[in-house]
């Protein structure tokens, strides 16, 4: 995690993907409620120039080098050492990556299906896609918090204005247990100040910290980042979440959010208290077997798509839980690095994937959504009648989703149970069980939603999806089956960096 200054970009790609966005949504509020089809012209513009400003981080890191690249350094808040630091390995531009393109396709996604303040909504979504993308570029831990919190807002508005029903109850227990689990986050931060005198990411990593002093600070980042994830027992408020936001907030939530917990884990927990990681591992990965098992069961019993989907999120977070901390009892247990460095990529290669599958399944319930008003199981059947090509695309998606070979939903698990079969085979039965409950509550949802009779005349009247819902589910479908085919330019462009996090993990800070 080194800065390496021969890395140094010559223009700031960094600042621009974080702020452009951010400035570009608060542009879309000035065209105000009367002219939202212009408004939907320039957030798309806007979002666009983000996606391309993100291929040079593609093609311009070097990711032979494990350090960190495209950094940028200013003084912000200099009384406590605290700076505006940026910078990004391969883990960070993967993530990026797919936040831009999530960005564009959630913009396309709601281009007819919001017609009330066109305008805030779109600029919502912009400022979201800034603050996220800072996140996964932050070097200082405070700025990283300050991203990290002020995601929280945008997500909180899109629920709360534009969500179902019981819009305000989702959008407070979803502000409320983020932000109350990033308290200790930052009290943790705070005390390594202390010690430090720093904020740099950097510094805190070969900051010397006791068994005790890593103990506790263990847990306060797992208590911020499982509740982003979000873990077993503290994933409750992610169904309501996703229940009733709008269905680009449903994506953007699955897709990219959810990553902020895992990136944490890889970021904060892992480095900074290795010994303390050892130590508690087990605890992390009994929780992400009980997500994998128990909230898969729970999915097979939801009458409601959104409701299926959202616990089947938390299942598949949990194979990003699992190979992120199986990697403790294989570098240090068994000093086996290659099957470390290996659950690691499939943690990595699982977040991607869950990014396609999750954001395409829930723009399918959207697509659904907008013709029916409803998302209840019991109200569709015989779907692929009427929607022979929409039927084609969510078949796609829900063979991903249980996890079918020649799909991305195959990889990651695959290589989180590979990794954990050599540290204890027990482990990896129990994961190997979601391809079983994941494959019974996705194929059961299809049977119900998409063959069969025509289940009523509402269904029977249905339209096939036009050219732009073709556009956003082609590529998300592009997405799944290049990941499961060909994965290879995600693990080489992560590869040197998971290769530094695990030597990070062997090094004991005691």
């Amino acid at each position: 995690m080194d800065m390496d200054a021969s890395m140094t970009s010559h223009w700031p790609l960094l600042s621009l993907l974080i702020w452009l966005p951010i400035l570009g949504g608060f542009a879309t509020l000035a065209f105000g409620r009367e002219r939202a089809e212009q408004a939907r012209w320039f957030a798309l513009l806007v979002s666009l120039i983000a996606l391309v400003l993100s291929v040079p981080l593609y093609t311009g890191l070097d990711a032979s080098n494990s350090a960190m690249q495209f950094h940028e350094l200013m003084p912000w808040i200099e009384a406590f050492n605290i700076n505006y630091a940026l910078g990004v390995d391969g883990i960070s531009v993967a993530l990026i990556i797919l936040t831009t393109i999530t960005t564009v396709l959630v913009l396309l996604g709601a281009w007819r299906s919001i017609n009330d303040n066109v305008h805030q909504y779109l600029a919502m979504f912009l400022i979201l896609e800034g603050l996220m993308i800072g996140v996964f570029s932050a070097m200082d831990a405070i700025l990283f918090y300050a991203f990290f919190e002020g995601m929280l807002i945008p997500m909180f508005i899109i629920i709360g204005v534009w969500g179902g029903p019981r819009r305000v109850y989702a959008s407070l227990k979803f502000f409320l247990y983020t932000f109350l689990g990033s308290v200790f986050m930052l009290i943790g931060l705070i005390y390594l100040y202390q010690k430090a005198g720093s904020f740099a990411l950097a510094d805190l990593y070969a900051t010397p910290l006791s068994a005790t002093e890593q103990m506790w600070l263990f847990f306060g980042f797992l208590i911020a980042f499982a509740v982003k994830v979000p873990m077993f027992p503290v994933h409750t408020w992610l169904p309501d979440a996703h229940v009733e936001a709008p269905t680009g907030g449903s994506v953007v939530l699955a897709a990219v959010m959810l990553k902020i917990g895992g990136y944490g884990f890889l970021r904060f927990s892992l480095p900074i208290t290795p010994d303390a990681g050892h130590e508690w591992a087990w605890l992390v990965i009994a929780l992400s077997l009980i997500a994998v098992v128990y909230v898969g069961l729970v999915a097979l019993v939801q009458a409601d798509m959104k409701k299926l989907i959202a616990y089947s999120s938390v299942a598949h977070m949990g194979f990003v839980t699992l190979g992120t901390f199986i990697v403790f009892a294989l570098v240090r247990d068994s000093g086996n690095t290659d099957a470390a460095e290996l659950g690691l990529q499939g943690a990595m290669v699982q977040m991607i994937s869950h990014g396609f599958v999750s954001g395409a399944m829930f723009s399918c319930v959207g697509v659904l959504y907008d013709r029916m008003h409803s998302r209840m199981i019991r109200d569709y059947g015989g779907v692929v009648n009427t929607m022979p090509w929409f039927a084609a695309f969510f078949v796609l998606f829900a063979m991903a989703n249980s996890g079918l070979p020649g799909t991305s939903g195959f990889v990651g698990e695959f290589m989180v149970i590979l990794a954990s079969f050599q540290q204890n085979p027990l482990v990896a039965f129990f994961a190997a069980t979601t391809l079983i409950i994941g494959a019974g509550y996705t194929l059961w949802l299809v049977k119900r939603v998409i063959f069969g009779d025509v289940g009523n005349a509402e269904v029977a009247r249905l339209q096939d999806i036009n050219g732009r819902e073709a556009l956003v589910l082609g590529v998300f479908a592009a997405g799944v089956l290049a990941l499961g085919i060909y994965p290879k330019p995600l693990t080489d462009l992560m590869d040197s960096s998971v290769a530094h996090l695990a030597a990070q993990i062997a090094a004991s800070k005691l």
